[in-house]
């Protein structure tokens, strides 16, 4: 017979397995880097210590409110594929706990996004309700590019309008953001694309095919270079332009050695998207 002791151990390791099984559900990784890069915008564009995590808040309840809503709906999907190291499908936490984390997540997302602001807080909840459109219907169709061009554009966005005087965001940061979003689209995609197209998946991406898809991958991610170094008012500066060939080449070479090694082409744009990341960092600075 088990113990008193027993028992509330093994309720312990229960909740505390799908509390890790929570933790993996809502993609991590893109989550933390998110919510990372632009609390580290907000830092260099000049918010307050105070505003910081208000915006990191925000922007980190609606990654999670996106990445649950996301494995939820596709738990399905994921199952009849197989892909084992995904916590619903090895069966470390239920699809309705899943779906309960992501709408709590999204009601505190919305206090959240205000509190920077009435304009911030709509323009933060019109990307995160895109990319719930994403997950909800457009994946499937060939308009899933244009919630992460939403989403992605949003999110700087958010955090010029969080800053004194709520000032209206540049056009260069906007279109840097939509820019990186349809990379990451692209990015996102391509390292399932084979077994989405098996089960029947026919996004934006799934239509090109893996290898144009592939190919394509680096031409929004040079385009955010070009625009995060030729955007800013004045005449661009020295290291800019050197950094935006480097860029270039970087795309070209991965595009050239992709057609035998595909990883090296993944790896190529994630270097140019790496690029992107430190620009929008530096340019920072002159957003507010």
């Amino acid at each position: 017979m088990a113990t008193p002791q027993g028992s509330t151990a093994g309720a312990g390791a229960q909740v505390a397995g799908r509390v890790a099984g929570l933790a993996g559900s809502c993609h991590p990784g893109p989550v933390v880097a998110v919510t990372a890069l632009m609390t580290a915008l907000a830092v260099t564009a000049g918010q307050s210590t105070a505003r910081c995590a208000l915006t990191a808040a925000a922007v980190l309840t609606g990654q999670l409110s996106v990445g649950w809503c996301n494995d939820a709906l596709d738990a399905r999907q994921d199952i009849a594929a197989g892909r084992r190291g995904k916590p619903i499908v090895d069966g470390t936490v239920g699809v309705r706990q899943v779906w309960v984390a992501a709408y709590a997540a999204l009601v505190l997302c919305v206090p959240l996004s205000f509190a920077c602001g009435w304009w911030a807080g709509t323009v933060h909840l019109g990307g995160v309700a895109a990319a719930w459109a994403y997950d909800l219907r457009l994946k499937a169709t060939a308009w899933s590019w244009v919630p992460y061009a939403v989403g992605f554009a949003a999110l700087p966005a958010f955090v010029v309008l969080g800053l004194p005087g709520q000032p209206w965001p540049t056009w260069w940061i906007v279109a840097a953001g939509a820019l990186l979003g349809v990379g990451a689209h692209l990015g996102d995609v391509l390292p399932d694309i084979r077994s989405d197209l098996a089960t029947g998946v026919r996004g934006w991406p799934h239509r090109l095919g893996p290898r144009r898809a592939r190919l394509l991958l680096p031409v929004p991610l040079v385009a955010a270079s070009v625009v995060l170094v030729l955007g800013p008012a004045g005449s661009p500066d020295g290291w800019g332009l050197a950094v935006l060939g480097v860029a270039g080449l970087v795309a070209v070479a991965g595009t050239v050695l992709g057609r035998r090694w595909e990883r090296l082409a993944f790896s190529a744009a994630v270097a140019v998207a790496a690029v992107d990341v430190a620009l929008l960092l530096v340019r920072g600075t002159r957003i507010g």
